[in-house]
């Protein structure tokens, strides 16, 4: 038997309220955490996801972020870490970048919703009389919102979808998210529905033993909320004894095996999958669910890799010169891509982060000397720009492999006009408004153009990819599209005088106007990107700049004698 949702405007019908169709009706799995946050809800819901597209299953994948703000992009990297920005201009939360690294699954702005999203779409309905003059409460106007954007996903070509609901059951931003999958199983049925909770189990090294009362806490406020879990994955540093599997499943109200163990993992995010398919989940999932005739699972690539970061055979160190390096998750995607560039060349990447105000207090040479490439990323603002310059000047000069992304690109413009050029006043107008030589200008100083997010160019956009260069034998392809996230860009009118000098453009935009791609023709690797390649970067398939700039570095490594041979697996 089917179900198809329908809603009438200015009068609610209930998602409950549904009709017979001629097709198979999705599934529902719904992600919850509690404890404490961080536990990798969404490394859970991507591995799971993995798991069952591997199975033969049609997935789609969506996050609710309770916070108010309408989207992550004005947030603070140190609050919020990394904007993570899709094909289509979204801006959203960087567990969606899990989803499309472990996934194929197709990641759109309906897979990220926020709170204030929310609210937004329920008062736009009001103002606009849509509810005839009801009362717009919180049951039922907002929580049907809720259940109205997680059916949207439910498309005739999806098997399953996963929801991942962000923050920790008991947190009062999260009420209405957790009322709303509470009311969609009983909408949709038990049998369509699944629940599944990550917890924590902390071990106490002075009693030296695990303890599974926060858990059980945990479960017991979610069963206030009116959701029974039926699945339980327990983070913890030890295994989980078969005692306290069986404490916490008579405790919590749930079934024996399905208390999974998710142990911390030591070497790499990409043995969670592995982990999960060993505790039998996918199958206790599909059994729940009562999906039948799936493919058996084949996780062979997964053990490669997996085997490639516990045994490689060496490694290669790579200073990340940035503003956020203190927050790990503000440059996510990035080390994830430098990861996986690191597991096609078989080596290990040892990131040295360096805040980009060190290199401006210590210099250079303290703060970069030894490594075997420099990396400069994004960012927004003026501060720890010139420390960026000057690492950028010292790879320059030192000939060590160097990769700019984004704002890191602009450094590298300005850089080069300063210091070989002879334009020593140039900059970017973000940085002076009056700049002398503005080779980094608004895209609306240069010509009359409409983007995406307004004055920022968000999402994907083809890029044109000039022949004999590096980034030509990188991409081995004439055009790529790669995702944007900023206001300013190369300043056009310097074209030919930075070509003259020796600063190649070797990526464009179709129309010819905005620059993609500079490089160094008297350099062994110095290649930067205006956009962000780590965004569409996956481990089973490293970004071809990524994969080419750890190439470089380890001929770099290997032209000063410095050996690559691991004698045993390297820890986190």
């Amino acid at each position: 038997m089917s179900l198809e949702v329908r809603r009438v405007v200015g009068q609610r019908v209930s998602p409950g309220k549904a009709v017979q169709s001629g097709r198979k009706m999705a599934k529902h799995i719904f992600v919850t955490g509690g404890v404490v946050s961080s536990l990798g809800k969404g490394l859970t819901a991507a591995s799971l996801g993995m798991l069952l597209e591997r199975m033969g299953l049609r997935i789609r994948l969506q996050k609710f972020d309770p916070y108010i703000n309408v989207d992550p992009g004005t947030m603070s990297p140190y609050q919020h870490g990394e904007v993570y920005v899709l094909e289509d201009g979204s801006e959203t939360d960087l567990d969606l970048g899990h989803y499309e690294r472990f996934t194929n699954a197709p990641v759109t702005r309906e897979c990220n919703y926020t709170t204030g999203q929310i609210y937004q779409a329920v008062i736009e309905r009001e103002r606009r009389g849509d509810y005839l003059g009801q009362t717009v409460q919180v049951i039922p106007h907002i929580t049907d919102e809720i259940k109205r954007v997680i059916h949207q996903l439910a498309t005739p070509d999806v098997d399953v979808v996963i929801t991942e609901i962000g923050g920790t059951v008991g947190d009062i931003e999260g009420l209405p998210f957790l009322e709303a999958i509470r009311q969609f199983g009983l909408d949709v049925g038990r049998e369509n529905c699944l629940y599944i909770h990550l917890t924590l189990i902390p071990y106490l090294k002075a009693a030296g033993e695990a303890k599974t009362k926060p858990t059980q806490h945990s479960v017991q406020k979610l069963r206030e909320i009116g959701i029974q879990p039926d699945i339980l994955i327990c983070r913890t540093e030890v295994p989980l004894q078969e005692s306290e599997r069986a404490k916490i499943a008579l405790f919590c109200n749930v079934e024996p095996e399905a208390v999974i163990e998710e142990r911390d993992k030591e070497y790499t995010i990409y043995e969670v999958p592995l982990s999960l398919a060993e505790h039998g989940l996918p199958q206790l999932v599909a059994r729940k669910l009562g999906l039948q005739g799936l493919q058996e699972l084949d996780l062979s690539d997964w053990q490669e890799l997996v085997r490639r970061a516990v045994h490689p055979r060496g490694t290669v160190t790579i200073a990340v010169v940035g503003k956020y390096v203190r927050h790990r998750d503000a440059y996510k995607s990035l080390y994830e891509a430098l990861d996986h560039a690191g597991l096609a060349h078989e080596v290990r990447v040892i990131v040295r982060r360096v805040e980009a105000e060190e290199v401006e207090e210590k210099g250079a040479d303290a703060c970069l000397g030894g490594v075997d490439g420099i990396l400069v990323p994004g960012g927004f603002g003026t501060r720890g720009t010139e420390g960026k310059v000057e690492a950028i000047r010292y790879a320059r000069e030192q000939k060590i492999p160097f990769f700019g992304i984004c704002l890191g690109m602009q450094c590298a413009v300005i850089e080069f006009a300063r210091h070989v050029i002879g334009l020593t006043r140039a900059s970017s107008t973000e940085f002076d408004p009056d700049a002398l030589s503005p080779v980094i200008c608004l895209m609306e100083e240069q010509r009359q153009v409409t983007m995406k997010g307004g004055s920022m160019r968000l999402g994907a956009y083809p890029c044109r990819i000039v022949p004999a260069t590096r980034a030509a034998e990188a991409y081995g392809v004439s055009e790529v599209r790669e995702r944007h996230r900023h206001r300013y860009e190369f300043n056009i009118a310097y074209r030919e005088l930075f070509e003259k000098h020796g600063m190649l453009i070797s990526g464009i935009s179709p129309t010819g106007d905005l620059v993609e791609m500079v490089e160094l023709r008297d350099h062994p690797w110095f290649v930067a990107v205006q956009f962000h390649p780590e965004f569409k970067s996956k481990p089973t398939a490293p970004h071809p700049l990524f994969k080419a700039f750890i190439a470089a570095a380890l001929a770099y490594r290997q032209q000063r004698g410095i050996p690559q041979e691991v004698s045993q697996p390297l820890a986190e």
